[in-house]
């Protein structure tokens, strides 16, 4: 289902359509975010062993942490350190992109865990930092890319929230994956190489001087200065007296002075 785009007149009609936008993007990150809450939670209360579902670099069997990894957390520090950055990312992303996000969130989740799968340190790599990482990345460069008011806006916004995630995808802590980090912010950069034209583009607002108005022609005309050979000469300053044959200014002769 299709969003209604962006406009730049405040009518009913757009305040409708805005609604409707920020429940789309509300929901959709809820949604988002109680998944991960839910698979936690069951599995602390039914006992299960998280480690199976987290991804092994480079394991055959481990393939399926690529796409359950995201839903894995060591502790409750880790889920809740993810937990606001993730469902305020992701409702700008749908509020923002909700063509692109249909492409974007599933190429970062898929991406950035093929990437830790293929390259990253032999350990157990599990949370949905990745994702968040990359989610930052791509609302980033896509406001750049488009130029246009709101994406600039949350492009910004964005950068002054959790500009220092850029910090994290170099090895800082020994426990910490910043492989993952660098996996989904590389595939956040592909993403807004790739989708940022999907969603159109929000109408320019139009200004009253933007309007060529051909009545007021006239009065243009009136306001308009005369060319420079048009304007009369009032005074073109004194004559020079000829003497000889060059016209030269004579000055006149020094009197003597009385001590001389």
């Amino acid at each position: 289902m299709d969003i209604a785009p962006v406009t730049t007149e405040a009518s009913a009609a757009t305040v409708r359509n805005d609604r409707a936008r920020v429940r789309y993007a509300v929901l959709g990150a809820l949604a988002l975010v109680a998944g991960i809450w839910a698979v936690w939670l069951a599995a602390f209360a039914l006992g299960w062993d998280m480690d199976a579902l987290g991804i092994r670099p480079r394991d055959p069997h481990a393939l399926i942490g690529i796409l359950t990894a995201p839903f894995v957390h060591a502790s409750f520090e880790h889920l809740m350190s993810n937990t606001l950055p993730l469902g305020l990312l992701s409702a700008f992303l749908l509020y923002a992109y909700p063509r692109a996000a249909r492409y974007a969130l599933p190429l970062i989740w898929i991406a950035s865990g093929l990437g830790v799968w293929l390259w990253a340190r032999p350990s157990l790599h599990v949370g949905i930092s990745g994702v968040v990482h990359g989610l930052m990345f791509f609302l980033f460069l896509i406001g750049l890319f488009r130029r246009d008011r709101l994406g600039v806006s949350i492009a910004l916004a964005v950068f002054f929230l959790y500009g220092g995630m850029a910090m994290t995808v170099l090895p800082r802590e020994e426990n910490v994956s910043f492989e993952y980090h660098l996996a989904g912010a590389v595939a956040g950069v592909i993403a807004a190489i790739a989708f940022y034209r999907l969603d159109p583009l929000p109408p320019r607002k139009r200004y009253s001087w933007d309007d060529d108005d051909e009545s007021l022609a006239p009065f243009d005309d009136e306001l308009e200065p005369p060319a420079p050979r048009d304007v009369p000469v009032l005074w073109r300053g004194p004559r020079p007296r000829p003497t000889g044959g060059d016209n030269v200014v004579a000055f006149p002769q020094a009197r003597p002075s009385p001590h001389e």
